[in-house]
């Protein structure tokens, strides 16, 4: 996001006020779009690639986002949908089983548990690869490496995670704002891996 302009005199916003507000316009669009559930990783994805876009200059509107949604919402976007859907509601059966008190429920709840973070962590970090525009099976790739080799990022992208859940549980209206700043911190986590990568 190294690309805002400086304020000029005289501007009462700055460039990173109308970051912030652009971010929380394009959050709400995002919410909107996640409502149908399996639209939320073409949603979260279009969410990164717009937000990317301030860092270059362009605008990171609501009329972007749904401009960006409308030329790649694709068969693959809503089946990549359905399958972290399937994916959450498995996780859940399996947890629920957990917690009827079957042998081994403990041990299996915590491998559970982890195999579930994993995935979600993949799975965000696959939202902001610029190739989920086009290709999820890469994308989930790139970002699956990324969550090995860049444990700071993947740290970042967790604690992202519970930041959002928290500020939703806390005030429910403010599960409509989340998906904003969550899009920025899954977009400048992986510009951040982008950087380092290019510098190596």
């Amino acid at each position: 996001m190294s690309g805002l302009r400086a304020r000029e005199p005289g501007e009462v916003f700055g460039p990173r006020m109308t970051l912030f507000a652009d971010m929380l316009s394009v959050g709400l669009a995002t919410a909107v779009v996640c409502l149908p559930v399996v639209t939320v990783p073409a949603a979260l994805s279009t969410a990164c690639a717009v937000l990317r876009g301030a860092g270059e200059g362009r605008p990171a509107t609501a009329g972007r986002y749904f401009a960006a949604l409308r030329r790649r919402l694709r068969y693959g976007d809503l089946a990549a949908g359905a399958v972290a859907l399937a994916g959450a509601l498995l996780l859940l059966a399996d947890l629920a089983l957990a917690g009827a008190g079957l042998p081994g429920a403990p041990l299996f709840a915590v491998v559970a548990a982890a195999v579930g973070t994993a995935a979600l962590l993949v799975g965000l970090r696959a939202c902001a690869r610029p190739e989920s525009l086009t290709d999820w099976p890469a994308a989930v790739r790139k970002a699956a490496r990324d969550a090995v080799q860049d444990v700071g990022g993947s740290a970042l992208v967790l604690l992202a995670v519970a930041t959002a859940a928290l500020c939703a549980w806390m005030l429910v209206p403010l599960a409509f704002l989340v998906p904003g700043p969550l899009a920025l911190a899954l977009t400048a986590v992986d510009v951040r891996q982008a950087a380092v990568t290019s510098r190596t």
